[in-house]
């Protein structure tokens, strides 16, 4: 069954691993089903995505953007199945 999930990033060092990021990001456009940004002044960023996929999808994409350097990730996940 599905979930819906709301993965916060914050983006510490954007120039440097804004690329990685968006690459994982695309890899997985099909549970993404929404996504804003905001650059702050002080060189962060601050990135929301909602996704709808699997418990395993939203594990696998949640991991990948957290092991890139300078990324920090949290992930809600909904109790209720859809």
């Amino acid at each position: 069954m599905k979930k819906i999930a709301v993965i916060s990033a914050i983006l510490e060092e954007p120039k440097e691993c804004q690329e990685k990021f968006n690459s994982v990001v695309s890899s997985f456009r099909g549970s993404i089903k929404g996504r804003m940004g905001i650059p702050f002044e002080e060189g962060i960023s601050v990135i929301s995505i909602t996704v709808v996929g699997t418990l395993e999808e939203i594990n696998s994409l949640t991991g990948k953007l957290g092991n890139i350097d300078g990324v920090v990730v949290k992930t809600a996940i909904a109790k209720r199945e859809i």
